[in-house]
């Protein structure tokens, strides 16, 4: 079976965007075209990739495992096309620089202004996403310098670890904030928002709840530490949130604090140990080994 990678390309577009229209505008080729391209794809594979509902296409659960395949895929040739493009225009440098979420929302954008200050002409790429797929990035080359959970699963990337406190935060007028810190027994049988099962701090938190003979009640699951603080002020229960998340929250509506025994959460910079860095990710990867440092209570580096 031979694929074109535009055909690859549409599925991707397509499944990012949600339309046959968002596709054709991202990607610069007709509707028809696109429809086309997708048409053929489906044919070539005998796969149903989309169920088409109110002008949407939703994708089939062959669709999502065939994304995790292509992605990598076509961002890797997005990416050569971009590298050809600085060196046809000799670009000053690139920053390439991928984090999962709970960075996203102000500590990795703060950095990587902080880092262009005084280099004008500085290209930058930046990317959130699930540890999983930022450690593939890496190893791809589609990233120089990424921040991701632990663990990190390939000997083939470097990592520094960084050991983070996370904070008990509770909504505006909450009873128990008279407290300077909080415990398992203080919060015995509290309606808990929590990251899923496999989360590290999921596991940690039911453990140190364990330890202490205490009721640990989650009753929200979620994905996201910024869903965790967003159901929080709305008064539906008591979350253990990661610093960077509260620190980067204007908004009112909660209260944080310090929780004994502490449940930590590891993060890793990690590089690619079969690429040699450029001097503009070595340069950004200093800084923010600093910044991170700031925020840690421990540091290793393996």
């Amino acid at each position: 079976m031979q694929l074109r990678f535009r055909q690859l390309q549409a599925f991707h577009s397509i499944f990012e965007t949600g339309t046959v229209t968002g596709a054709a505008e991202q990607l610069g080729i007709s509707q028809p075209g696109i429809s086309n391209l997708l048409a053929q794809l489906e044919r070539q594979t005998g796969l149903e990739l989309f169920e088409r509902k109110k002008g949407r296409l939703i994708p089939t659960p062959m669709a999502d495992m065939l994304f995790r395949e292509v992605d990598t895929v076509v961002r890797g040739l997005d990416h050569v096309s971009q590298a050809i493009h600085d060196l046809q225009n000799k670009q000053a440098g690139q920053l390439q620089v991928a984090a999962p979420h709970l960075l996203s929302f102000g500590f990795m954008p703060d950095e990587i202004a902080r880092f262009a200050e005084d280099r004008p002409d500085l290209l930058i790429s930046f990317q959130s996403q699930y540890s999983t797929k930022i450690q593939e990035w890496v190893m791809a080359g589609l990233f120089e310098v990424a921040v991701c959970e632990m663990p990190v699963y390939h000997d083939t990337l470097t990592r520094e670890v960084f050991h983070f406190e996370t904070r008990a935060v509770l909504p505006d007028g909450h009873e128990l904030a008279r407290y300077d810190v909080l415990t398992p027994e203080l919060l015995d049988n509290q309606p808990f928002i929590v990251m899923g099962p496999e989360h590290m701090t999921h596991r940690r938190t039911r453990e140190v709840f364990e330890s202490s003979n205490a009721s640990w009640r989650p009753q929200v699951h979620t994905h996201l530490s910024e869903n965790l603080l967003s159901f929080v002020k709305r008064g539906m229960g008591v979350a253990l949130i990661d610093p960077f998340t509260v620190q980067f929250d204007n908004e009112p509506g909660y209260i944080t604090r310090p929780f004994k025994p502490a449940v930590m959460l590891d993060l890793a910079v990690i590089t690619s140990r079969n690429r040699p860095l450029t001097p503009v990710g070595q340069a950004f990867l200093e800084q923010l080994r600093e910044s991170l440092a700031a925020f840690a209570t421990e540091v290793k580096t393996a």
